[in-house]
């Protein structure tokens, strides 16, 4: 029997639980969460975007049903800031940059969809901190800095994508003051897990500090300067087998210094990774690859003559 049908049965049995046995039938959510949140590579490994953008709202709903009877399942809680953040990111916001020019007001409908589901994704994360650190919301939110000093390697995962799905909703509607706000608390997450683990997920956190770093208006020094050197390490630390920095520094960098000739060059890099050589990241470089071409087809509204 697959994982998955496994995983629907023990769910259906777990619904014919008594209500009496609390302690079995909790065993039994936690055994599914457990589950759920160890199958991540079926998605990641895959080469159909569309079949995972089809796929993901009923895993992400199921995780949801299940954290509603171990609210503190901190893999589940991991599971669905992650999955919230990704689904918005790879397929909901988009989209929205696809159809503006010819739909402005379906464009902007989207993005206030992605703008909740990266909040959800926030929210998610804060709690699965919570966890380990009861009360760390209401102290993150009063010092930052020192708040962040009490996390550990273990949490760096919830920091990542707590941090990734809060400035994302900052971002993605630009007119949310309180969002803007909150921009030294994400800077305090994202620092604090780049000093706790900057190896992380292939350096995924340097990743997101390309674009970061060109677009902080809280930063000091020079921030291309910034951006090119978390794109080196960010290189390095996934063998430069992931297009994601390299879409990244031409969308953030190339763009605003108005240089085409970088801008091509660091796409046709992203396009000429072959997917198949590193598996595990297969479903994100076809979906880096994706907005690769989507930016070259562009090239004529990016820059100017």
């Amino acid at each position: 029997m697959c994982a998955w049908l496994r995983v629907v049965v023990v769910v259906f049995i777990g619904g014919l639980l008594c209500t009496g046995c609390s302690s079995i039938k909790t065993l039994a959510v936690n055994k599914i969460g457990d589950a759920l949140t160890g199958g991540g590579a079926l998605f990641s490994t895959d080469d159909d975007p569309d079949l995972i953008k089809a796929a993901a709202p009923f895993s992400l709903k199921m995780m949801e049903g299940l954290l509603q009877q171990t609210p503190n399942h901190k893999g589940l809680l991991l599971a669905c800031s992650s999955g919230f953040t990704q689904y918005a990111f790879a397929f909901v916001a988009p989209e929205a940059d696809q159809i503006e020019e010819a739909d402005i007001e379906k464009a902007t409908e989207l993005r206030l969809r992605a703008k909740r589901l990266y909040l959800r994704a926030r929210d998610y994360g804060l709690r699965g901190l919570e966890v380990d650190h009861p009360g760390f919301e209401k102290r993150l939110r009063k010092g930052p800095k020192e708040a962040v000093k009490a996390l550990a390697p273990r949490d760096v995962p919830l920091m990542y994508w707590t941090a990734v799905s809060w400035v994302a909703a900052t971002s993605v509607i630009k007119d949310d003051a309180d969002l803007v706000a909150d921009l030294p608390i994400v800077e305090a997450l994202i620092y604090r897990a780049l000093e706790l683990d900057e190896k992380f997920n292939n350096g995924a956190i340097h990743s997101f500090l390309i674009a970061y770093e060109m677009g902080s208006e809280t930063g000091t020094g020079n921030p291309e300067k910034k951006a090119r050197a978390h794109f080196q390490r960010a290189v390095e630390l996934s063998q430069g087998q992931l297009a994601g920095p390299f879409v990244s520094l031409a969308e953030s960098v190339s763009v605003a210094r108005q240089d085409k000739t970088e801008f091509r060059d660091l796409l046709d890099k992203a396009l000429q990774i072959k997917p198949e050589d590193k598996p595990e990241s297969r479903l994100e470089n076809l979906l880096m690859q994706r907005r690769a071409r989507w930016l070259l087809n562009r090239e004529n509204q990016l820059f100017v003559d």
